[in-house]
């Protein structure tokens, strides 16, 4: 077996190892389903302590708390798809591509599950757009299109990114079951960063698969690899 193939294998074999996050997901999607099982937002708990009008605008602001993850949701898979054509038939870039996958299933299933959330709450889910400008990551140094291994940067970015924005979202939601999914999909964004730092370890770049204790805006520059 030559060098290509066996690295080739243990990337894909470490892509299907952090897929096993999708058990996290699953946590995620319960939760969400939970949430809306009982007559809308836990109506039936709620209904003795808060007037229509509170009911009201709770649902408003989740609503547009989730349509914020759903926009996350479809720039990831838009930048996925969009990078997937771009990379070569090389061992880096076959590696890139299988993490890639299974990032992309995980986020499609996002996807669908707050698309569902949105539309139990009565709300109308943001539609997806023909393209997402990714330009001020590439101007920043934070990844590029222009070869496999800046194809991987630009992912981590973004995936990141979502993981931010999930932590700082969720805890904007009016429903306790619905903090609860967001954070578990906040905490799936996260594997997939590590996924692809991991991948990066695969292919003998030496760096830390976890290097910080935290996922906020202050441990982001640890958390990103320059071009």
């Amino acid at each position: 077996m030559d060098t290509n193939e066996s690295l080739i294998q243990a990337v894909t074999r470490q892509a299907h190892k952090v897929s096993r996050r999708g058990i996290l997901f699953t946590g995620a999607a319960a939760g969400l389903a939970t949430a809306f099982a009982i007559p809308a937002v836990s109506q039936v708990a709620e209904a003795a302590m808060l007037d229509k009008s509170t009911m009201a605008q709770a649902k408003k602001n989740d609503i547009t708390v989730l349509n914020n993850g759903l926009y996350y949701e479809h720039q990831a898979i838009w930048a996925y798809k969009f990078a997937a054509g771009k990379l070569t038939d090389t061992a880096v870039g076959k590696a890139v591509l299988a993490v890639a996958g299974a990032n992309l299933t995980d986020h499609q299933a996002h996807r669908d599950v707050l698309s569902k959330a949105i539309r139990s709450l009565g709300g109308t889910p943001v539609k997806t757009e023909a393209s997402y400008d990714l330009s001020s990551y590439i101007k920043a140094g934070e990844g590029n299109i222009d070869s496999d291994v800046n194809i991987a940067k630009l992912a981590l970015a973004l995936e990141v990114d979502a993981t931010i924005a999930y932590t700082l979202e969720a805890a904007k939601l009016k429903t306790p079951a619905l903090i609860t999914a967001g954070a578990s999909i906040g905490t799936n964004e996260a594997a997939h960063a590590t996924a692809i730092r991991a991948a990066f370890k695969s292919l003998g770049v030496d760096i830390a698969i976890v290097p910080a204790s935290f996922f906020n805006a202050n441990t982001r520059s640890a958390w990103v690899l320059k071009v």
